[in-house]
């Protein structure tokens, strides 16, 4: 099965022609994050994951890296147990 980690730079990597991502990369300040994508990354998570995205979590630090999406995934699940 394919981790949170995995699933979240397979998809910025297809979509930002990156390969060379890490885990705590600020994907914002290094100019490959526009608005239209920011939310097409808030539809990829809520569809992969099975979360809703509510409106206090839409905050930049959330979306930064990897590292932010995935522990910000983990909070959602736990929450939705």
């Amino acid at each position: 099965m394919e981790s949170t980690h995995s699933k979240i730079r397979a998809f910025l990597s297809q979509h930002l022609r990156t390969d060379s991502l890490h885990a705590d990369a600020d994907i914002f300040a290094s100019g490959l994050v526009n608005s239209l994508f920011a939310m097409q990354l808030v539809l990829f998570v809520e569809n992969e994951f099975a979360i809703k995205i509510d409106n206090e979590d839409l905050t930049i630090d959330n979306f930064r890296t990897i590292n932010a999406l995935a522990q910000l995934i983990d909070r959602k699940t736990v929450s939705a147990a």
